[in-house]
C-alpha cells in the first residue's frame, strides 16, 4: 500500500513539473517575439520622384513606420533612371518590394497580381476608383497596380492675352475650328506672340486623344492592324491640322533644341494657349500668371476624347514581404496620404468629393476629360508598340517640318507592319 501511494506522488510530481515547465515556456514566448522584432523588416519602395515630391514620399514612409514600428521603409530614388534601374533589379531577381509603375506591358510579368489581395481584404473598395484608371493597370484581366495619380490633357490659356484682344475665354464644348480661329486672332509675330505652341517632337501617346476625337486611332482595338488606322484620313487630318497652324504662323514650334519649353513660352506670354497635363499647373501659379484651363476641343459633330497618363503602385512578384507590401500599397491611397500628395490628382472618387477637388475651376477640366477617356492606348494593345512607335514618331516629327503627312504615315505603316503579331 505504501508503494502505491509513493507511485501516485511521483506521477503527480511529474504532472506538476510539466505544467510549470509549460507555463514558463508560454510566459517567455512574448519576450522572444519582442526580441525577434527588434530586427526591423526592411520594405523597399522605388520611386521616380525628385525634389519636393520625393520629400513627401519620405514623409509617407516615416508615417507608415510610425504605424508599423517593426518595419523600415527604404525609399529608393531612381529618378530619371527609373526604368533602367528597375529593369536591372528585376533581372537580378532583387527588385524593390513596392514600386511606382506605369508601363505594365513591359513589366507585368515581374509583378504580383493584386486580385487575391483585393478579394480577401474587406477594407478596400475598388468601386471607389475611376474605372478608366484601373484599365491602365490591368493586363489580361488581372490587376497589377493600384492607381496612385493621373492626369488628362487640357488647354491652358492666358487670360490677360485674351482680355487684351477682347476675346471671350474658351468654354467646354468648343471645337478645333474655334481653337484655330482664336489662335490666329491672338498671334502677332511682331511681338513674338503666338496663339499656340506645338512641340517640335510631340509624344505620340499624347496625340492619341486628338486622333481618337477625330474618330480614328493609331491601331485597331484588338492590336492586330495599323493599316487604315495609323494612316487613315482622320489621322492624317489630325496631324495636318497642327502643321497648318505652324505654316500660317498661328502656332510656333517649341521644346526643340536651343528652344524654350512650352511652359517657359507660356509664362513669358509668348504663346496664348498651351496643351498639357496637370504637371505645370503649380508652376504657372507660382509665376503669378492669370490663366485658366478648359477641356480639349472637339472635331465638328464628334465627341471629344481624352487620354490618361497614370501612375500606380505595384508589388514585385519576387518580393519576400508581399503581405507587408500590400499593407503599404493600401496605406499609400489612404485619405491621410492622398491629402499629402499634392503633386497627384486624387484617384479615389470619395476623396475627390470630400476634398471638393473637382470643384476647383482650374482642376475641373481634368476630371471632365477623365470621364471622356475610355480609349485603350496603343502601347497596351501590342507588345511591340515601341518598335512601331519609332516609325510613327519619325513620321510625325517630319510632318511638323512641313513634309507630307500622308506619304510619311503610309511609309510608317509599311515599315511597321512586320512588328504586328510577333
Amino acid at each position: 500500500m505504501k508503494k502505491f501511494w509513493i507511485t501516485i506522488l511521483v506521477i503527480m510530481l511529474v504532472f506538476v513539473t510539466a505544467a510549470c515547465s509549460n507555463n514558463k515556456s508560454s510566459k517567455s514566448e512574448p519576450n522572444q517575439i519582442r526580441k525577434e522584432q527588434k530586427h526591423k523588416i526592411v520594405l523597399r519602395f522605388a520611386t521616380w520622384d525628385s525634389g519636393e515630391s520625393l520629400k513627401i514620399q519620405k514623409k509617407i514612409a516615416k508615417k507608415f513606420e510610425e504605424k508599423n514600428p517593426y518595419i523600415k521603409v527604404q525609399v529608393e530614388e531612381y529618378g530619371d533612371e527609373f526604368d533602367q534601374k528597375l529593369s536591372a533589379s528585376f533581372g537580378a531577381k532583387n527588385p524593390p518590394d513596392v514600386m511606382y509603375m506605369w508601363n505594365f506591358p513591359a513589366y507585368f510579368q515581374n509583378l504580383e497580381p493584386l486580385d487575391n489581395f483585393i478579394n480577401r481584404d474587406p477594407f478596400i473598395d475598388m468601386n471607389d476608383y475611376y474605372q478608366g484608371l484601373l484599365n491602365h493597370s490591368t493586363m489580361y484581366r488581372k490587376l497589377y497596380g493600384i492607381p496612385a495619380g493621373f492626369t488628362t490633357r487640357v488647354v491652358y490659356y492666358n487670360k490677360d492675352i485674351f482680355d487684351a484682344a477682347n476675346l471671350p475665354y474658351p468654354k467646354d464644348g468648343w471645337t478645333w475650328d474655334d481653337f484655330k480661329g482664336i489662335a490666329k486672332k491672338l498671334t502677332d509675330p511682331a511681338k513674338e506672340q503666338y496663339g499656340f505652341g506645338v512641340r517640335q517632337e510631340p509624344d505620340t501617346y499624347d496625340l492619341q486623344g486628338i486622333v481618337w476625337s477625330n474618330g480614328s486611332s493609331f491601331i485597331s482595338d484588338d492590336g492586330s492592324e495599323i493599316a487604315g488606322y495609323m494612316n487613315s484620313p482622320e489621322t492624317i487630318e489630325s496631324i495636318r491640322m497642327l502643321t497648318d497652324m505652324i505654316q500660317d504662323t498661328s502656332a510656333v514650334l517649341v521644346d526643340g533644341k536651343n528652344q524654350q519649353s512650352g511652359e517657359e513660352n507660356f509664362i513669358a506670354g509668348k504663346i496664348a494657349m498651351w496643351e498639357s497635363g496637370f504637371w505645370p499647373l503649380e508652376e504657372f501659379k507660382e509665376a503669378n500668371i492669370n490663366f485658366g484651363t478648359v477641356e480639349m476641343p472637339a472635331f465638328n459633330g464628334k465627341p471629344v476624347k481624352g487620354v490618361i497618363s497614370s501612375s500606380a503602385v505595384s508589388i514585385a512578384r519576387d518580393s519576400k514581404n508581399k503581405d507587408l507590401a500590400w499593407e503599404f500599397v493600401k496605406y499609400y491611397n489612404s485619405p491621410e496620404v492622398v491629402k499629402m500628395r499634392k503633386a497627384d490628382l486624387p484617384v479615389r472618387i470619395s476623396l475627390v468629393k470630400e476634398m471638393k477637388t473637382e470643384k476647383d475651376p482650374l482642376i475641373e477640366p481634368f476630371y471632365k476629360m477623365l470621364e471622356r477617356s475610355n480609349g485603350t492606348p496603343a502601347f497596351l494593345l501590342t507588345k511591340n508598340w515601341d518598335a512601331i512607335n519609332r516609325n510613327l514618331s519619325a513620321a510625325i516629327n517630319a510632318t511638323l517640318l512641313e513634309q507630307d503627312a500622308e506619304t510619311l504615315l503610309n511609309n510608317a505603316v509599311k515599315d511597321s507592319e512586320k512588328y504586328l503579331g510577333q
